[in-house]
């Protein structure tokens, strides 16, 4: 694969090329694409031949030689090629969902990680950009679940691109400003995507009389751009928050698996039950009409194609526990909405986006669970991207902790360490005020103080596992925990040294608008000042 820095690729100087900003929308089984000139504020979908299927659609596929690794195929071109129709070809899809986790199931027939597949999409895609656009401003989306990894991998990826300035939006809140509503609303967004789902409550904030916020460009290396725009727009606070790596793909293993029980589960085979899926989510389809979706010959000896009606869909997707997931989702990002003084009484409406949106099932149980809340519509597939455009450079994200963090702490009392919380689950962040914390010395002539920092791991009732390829919904309670970092501690040196029980530092705790765990303070005995450190990013 070319390297982004390549001649043929990089920006040429131009007074006729278009500047603005691009936005990358990477998906399970499909990645938008939009771009927003300087000069107009109306986002438009890229269609990029061969590798878009439809404007701004570019579905989620890589092929990549085994023989000439330069080689490489991405999107429509997978599909023109017909090599979906193929088994036992180095094709990888299905990968976005396993980005940043540490155990990744085989999934496709390819031998690339899910973060090398994802690494050569949005570098094809880069290198594939029409010439007359120039690109001053990608912003990139990422999923809650994986937030804390899935931002260190884009950083790796994005690092060499020829582009000023890089942000980073959370797929959620992207999603409730691609619905434009009007500024003070508060919104419940559901994200059925390809491979994850994601439930979020979203303020936006202003109106009422409030001062809108000044603009703020979130850099994705974490540099603060405040300032680069003198627009007046609003803010984006997400009050709670829940997540869970199932999707659109897993509902067609789902299928396959179910019409087909003793077949494998090819790119054939899982290709006509994506499209019986699609055909089955129809409005204007009756619930008992049977539709039948051709497999590829090559795919199998016997079975041709996959008859279903949507009752037997739908009583699938409810006995695999499809429901069940949804409605403890719902549950979970309620109770932290509730921490933050916000009901469901208080929600303007719904924004029900990705693919998951089209199907009658999830649209049903959400009225039911949401009553009498307006579910909102907008654009399922694109209101992501074009959210993600408008919060950048215009908006200050303040969203919330998923896991709490604590100190580790010697207990007096008790005689052995205890973890003391210093931020809870659904902490907003930035924070506005500093934690303050005195520690005293443990012992005679103690010299240093170490900081250790540990994370709550966040609970999840149903847990999606695989078998043969198949996913589950394991729905099992798992108690949380606190691990620490794995980070060196930080340490403070105590001069002149301690004594057991004396109060040595004041420390003043904070989060900035990146993300990271800072630390301040000073000597209570010498009043020297201890310089701000940052001791870790936060998931």
């Amino acid at each position: 694969m070319e390297s982004p820095r390549d001649p043929d690729i990089q920006p040429k100087p131009d007074k006729t090329r278009l500047v603005g900003t691009l936005a990358i929308d990477l998906g399970n089984s499909t990645t938008v694409i939009a771009f927003q000139p300087e000069t107009n504020k109306d986002p438009k979908l890229l269609d990029i031949p061969p590798i878009s299927r439809f404007e701004g659609e570019i579905p989620s596929l890589v092929w990549q030689s085994q023989e000439e690794k330069l080689d490489i195929l991405i999107g429509q071109q997978v599909l023109e090629a017909g090599l979906t129709e193929q088994e036992k070809v180095n094709i990888c899809s299905d990968f976005k969902r396993w980005i940043g986790s540490t155990n990744q199931p085989l999934v496709s027939a390819s031998k690339l990680l899910a973060e090398q597949a994802g690494e050569i999409l949005i570098q094809q895609i880069w290198a594939k950009l029409p010439p007359e656009l120039s690109i001053k401003r990608l912003v990139l989306t990422a999923p809650i679940e994986t937030y804390r990894a899935y931002r260190s991998w884009l950083y790796q990826v994005c690092r060499l691109l020829p582009v000023d300035e890089i942000a980073l939006v959370d797929e959620p809140t992207a999603a409730a400003m691609g619905a434009a509503v009007p500024v003070g609303s508060k919104l419940l967004v559901v994200d059925i995507g390809g491979g994850t789902i994601d439930l979020s409550l979203v303020a936006l904030e202003g109106g009422e009389g409030r001062a809108d916020p000044i603009a703020q460009l979130l850099r994705f290396a974490g540099e603060d751009l405040e300032g680069k725009s003198n627009q007046v727009i609003r803010c984006a606070k997400v009050l709670g928050k829940a997540g869970q790596r199932l999707g659109g793909k897993d509902f067609d293993r789902w299928i396959a698996g179910h019409l087909c029980p003793n077949e494998a589960l090819t790119e054939s085979l899982l290709n006509a039950a994506e499209k019986l899926k699609c055909r089955l989510s129809d409005d204007g389809l009756k619930a008992t009409e049977v539709l039948e979706e051709a497999i590829e010959p090559t795919a199998f000896d016997k079975t041709q194609s996959l008859r279903l009606t949507r009752n037997q869909l739908e009583e699938l997707l409810i006995k695999n526990g499809l429901l069940k997931s949804l409605t403890a989702l719902l549950s979970q990002t309620l109770q932290s909405a509730n921490a933050n003084n916000c009901t469901l009484r208080d929600i303007h409406g719904a924004v029900l986006v990705g693919g998951g949106a089209r199907m009658p099932l999830i649209r049903n149980w959400l009225k039911k669970h949401i009553y009498p809340v307006n579910i909102l519509t907008p654009p399922p597939i694109e209101a992501v991207v074009k959210g993600a455009l408008s919060l950048t450079p215009n908006v200050t994200i303040q969203d919330v902790l998923r896991n709490g963090v604590s100190l580790r702490c010697w207990d007096k009392k008790s005689q052995k360490h205890i973890w003391h919380p210093l931020f809870i689950a659904g902490q907003t962040w930035p924070t506005s005020k500093n934690l303050e914390l005195i520690l005293s010395a443990s012992k005679e002539n103690q010299v240093e103080i170490d900081l250790v920092i540990g994370e709550t791991s966040s609970q999840n009732n149903f847990e999606v596992i695989y078998i043969n390829g198949v996913p589950k919904i394991k729905e099992e309670l798992t108690e949380s925990t606190i691990n620490a970092w794995i980070d060196k501690p930080v340490t403070f040196d105590l001069n002149p040294p301690g004594k057991p029980g004396e109060d040595c530092v004041q420390l003043n705790f904070s989060i900035n608008s990146s993300r990271y765990l800072q630390v301040e303070g000073k000597d209570i005995r010498t009043g020297v000042k201890i310089p701000k450190k940052s001791l870790g990013i936060i998931n």
